[in-house]
């Protein structure tokens, strides 16, 4: 099933807070998302969020042939717009706050990189909370979460509490330059337990 340009509009619609864009992330942005990962170092990799699966298309390409991946994915039609994309992807239709579940059913306790897409800046507060702290519980030491944000979202406070606990609770926080071309503008986190 692939998901148009409608389509993504209408589940925006339906649901803002679990879509957080009119639009799926365009290429630079994928490949910004993909390139600071550093896929090929990755032992195991799970994405969260996968939306119709642009960046799902983009790990499968980059990340270490032997590395352990899989996407999660809450709204169903997304989850099977990113299965027809990517149809070697191990796609489950859960909330990103069981992923333990997921990755002690592939024999891991933990995971060396999370690429996040969740909409953050629409969170409410326990919303962002309970997420990083399972983001925290499953990322191994050393481990990294690659999260983007928009910039127009700074405005929000909720995206100015989310980059402030990125910044008291990970070990290092590196910002990205914006890439102009996505709609909305945007830049990337990249955050080191």
């Amino acid at each position: 099933m692939k998901l148009g340009a409608y389509g993504y509009i209408k589940q925006f619609l339906k649901n803002p807070k679990n879509t957080g864009s009119l639009t799926p992330s365009n290429e630079e942005l994928s490949e910004l998302v993909t390139d600071t990962a550093e896929l090929g170092e990755m032992g195991t990799v799970v994405e969260l969020g996968s939306g119709t699966g642009v960046f799902t298309e983009k790990i499968l390409k980059k990340k270490n042939p032997e590395a352990l991946f899989f996407a999660i994915e809450i709204n169903p039609e997304f989850c099977e717009a990113t299965r027809s994309r990517c149809p070697s992807a191990t796609v489950y239709m859960d909330s990103a706050e069981n992923m333990k579940k997921y990755l002690e059913q592939h024999g891991k306790n933990s995971c060396d990189c999370i690429i996040s897409s969740l909409p953050w800046a629409v969170f409410d507060h326990r919303t962002q909370d309970k997420l990083l702290n399972t983001i925290w519980k499953v990322l191994r030491p050393g481990g990294r979460m690659i999260t983007f944000s928009y910039s127009i979202s700074m405005m929000v406070p909720n995206a100015r509490r989310f980059r402030s606990i990125l910044r008291n609770r990970f070990t290092s926080v590196v910002k990205s330059k914006t890439v102009w071309s996505n709609f909305p503008p945007a830049f990337v986190y990249s955050a080191k337990k």
